[in-house]
């Protein structure tokens, strides 16, 4: 069974649906290709999933080891590349805002931010840079 369904709109424009929850996504092609950017593109897509699955499996860990995330944030800008036009490097900042972590709780989470499914879905030569502020 198929996780999302799509269609072209029109205008490097694209609607997504995921099944499960019926939920809907709209991406454009970004300014500097010919698009709108009026949504997130694809390759805006592909770094936010990096983002995303790193906290939600530290957040699996966090129930399973008993350390807190409450107040995480974080931000990630996406690097293209040129020749094949490609994203060449993710940047991944993390701020823990101060909190307090024993020494096994950091290995976890720097383990986690190598070791998520999208970190180890995405080809070697894409740079993922993870900085994070404890």
């Amino acid at each position: 069974m198929p996780t999302v369904t799509s269609k072209y709109l029109g205008d490097l424009r694209t609607e997504c649906t995921h099944l499960q929850s019926g939920t809907n996504l709209i991406t454009d092609a970004p300014t500097d290709n010919q698009g709108k950017g009026e949504y997130f593109s694809p390759t805006d897509l592909v770094a936010t999933a990096l983002g995303s699955c790193m906290v939600t499996i530290m957040g699996i860990s966090a129930r399973e080891y008993g350390f807190d995330l409450e107040g995480l944030t974080w931000e990630v800008t996406k690097i293209m590349a040129d020749n094949p036009r490609r994203i060449g490097e993710i940047v991944v900042e993390l701020d823990f805002h101060g909190k307090e972590y024993t020494d096994q709780h950091k290995r976890i989470i720097e383990h986690i931010t190598r070791n998520c499914p999208v970190a180890l879905s995405l080809h070697p030569d894409l740079r993922q840079r993870i900085e994070i502020k404890w």
